[in-house]
């Protein structure tokens, strides 16, 4: 807590500009060695409107950072071969080190097939069963950049995972699942919470470190958080006023908690700082560093 009884405010923007410059300076030591700069290439399928802002935004990062960025813009009736072939290409180009699909696709495609042809080694989402697999046996490759970043917010404040008691509210691939894993590797112990949780007021309050991510606009309230506890909050919904909130209220939990991520300025913008740190990797990866 602050001196006003007050949770510090855990603040994703300031995070994840900290993750970017050292991604920058990561990029410029790698071309300084000879080695070309780092590649990634989004996938954009049809014309979703949410879909092109954040293609805009990680294209802005990326190109900030040093990366040669491109994207692949797909008309929505682009058939399932046609977007196949366009990954199996994109695999074999060596100036392409990191690939996104972004998700998700329009009605009519199956995702899973898309991943399933993707080269594990430039999947810089971590989606492939591949990259799955590494991050359950605790093996080297890409892990999901929203998890991903979640763990880098509590690094970069100092807040151990260790014999802490993690509750994780939600069990996407996207989020939920992979973050068990990741805090499992750090020794915590972990619970994961679903809709058919029993009680799920009181699981919450068990923890030492909790994790919203279920899409449920202030579903977890202040008494539902344990005092001192630290949240992360992954959730972006639509409040009542059009206004962006998350998965916990707020303004009940920031009297409650030791320390939370605010909607917005929280999580989300750890995700595409993640991405390109997932992207230097892989490209390091290829130029045998």
């Amino acid at each position: 807590m602050n001196d006003v009884g007050m949770a510090n405010i855990l603040d994703g923007k300031a995070t994840a500009a900290a993750v970017r410059e050292d991604v920058a300076a990561g990029v410029a030591t790698l071309r300084a060695a000879g080695h070309p700069a780092p590649g990634l290439c989004v996938v954009l399928v049809g014309g979703d409107p949410a879909s092109q802002v954040y293609v805009r935004n990680k294209d802005r990062a990326a190109t900030q950072a040093g990366f040669e960025v491109s994207t692949l813009r797909l008309d929505a009736e682009t058939s399932q071969a046609d977007l196949e072939a366009e990954i199996k290409r994109l695999n074999l180009d060596s100036s392409v080190h990191g690939i996104l699909v972004q998700l998700p696709l329009p009605k009519g495609l199956d995702a899973d097939s898309v991943l399933r042809g993707l080269d594990p080694a430039k999947d810089v989402d971590g989606l492939t069963a591949t990259n799955v697999a590494a991050l359950v046996t605790g093996s080297l490759g890409h892990v999901p950049c929203t998890p991903a970043g979640c763990i880098e917010i509590l690094d970069r404040h100092g807040i151990a995972l260790e014999g802490k008691r993690v509750t994780i509210v939600g069990r996407s691939m996207l989020v939920g699942k992979p973050l068990a894993q990741l805090a499992l590797a750090r020794n915590a112990t972990v619970t994961v919470c679903h809709s058919r949780t029993a009680d799920l007021a009181a699981e919450c309050r068990r923890a030492d470190i909790l994790v919203a991510a279920v899409g449920v606009a202030r579903l977890i309230k202040g008494d539902w958080i344990q005092p001192g506890a630290t949240v992360l909050d992954v959730g972006i919904n639509r409040g009542e006023d059009g206004k962006l909130v998350g998965d916990v209220d707020f303004a009940e939990a920031v009297s409650v908690a030791g320390a939370i991520t605010p909607v917005p300025g929280g999580v989300g913008p750890m995700t595409i700082a993640m991405l390109l740190k997932n992207t230097l990797s892989a490209a390091r990866v290829a130029a045998g560093v």
